[in-house]
């Protein structure tokens, strides 16, 4: 039964989920010589990592094939979502309003970014019925 210590991944594990995310299903060989370009581990670091994820639950192995087969077991927009809501929560007391005005804020936005913003706004409210 896998282990829950902790409801988000780690910054490793962060990494290692996008190159699952990246690539599909892969071999430790394949994880890690991706994590390589940016990431200097050994190999056998790079397969704790997979299997301290596999018993946390955020990746599946598939014992049958040889060498093993690693995939996300939760989809990206999931686990990023559930990262965002616990930052909300930890660093802005719940309000979704303080992270995007401290965003705007401290963010170097281009015009076309903010835009980008306003149009995403606008079609919220549009489907909500505002005005």
């Amino acid at each position: 039964m896998p282990r829950r210590s902790s409801r988000h991944p780690t910054e490793a594990e962060l990494e290692v989920l996008n190159v699952l995310w990246q690539r599909g299903k892969s071999t430790v060989r394949e994880v890690h010589e991706t994590l390589q370009a940016d990431r200097q581990t050994t190999l056998t670091t790079t397969l704790k990592i997979l299997q301290v994820m596999t018993d946390k639950g955020l990746t599946v192995r598939e014992e049958e094939s040889r060498p093993h087969l690693y995939s996300p077991a939760v989809p990206k927009e999931k686990t990023q979502g559930g990262l965002l809501d616990d930052l909300v929560q930890r660093a802005f007391g719940g309000s979704v309003e303080k992270l995007l005005v401290q965003a705007v804020r401290e963010g170097d936005l281009s015009s076309q970014e903010l835009r980008a913003i306003r149009r995403l706004i606008d079609n919220v409210r549009k489907q909500r019925g505002a005005d």
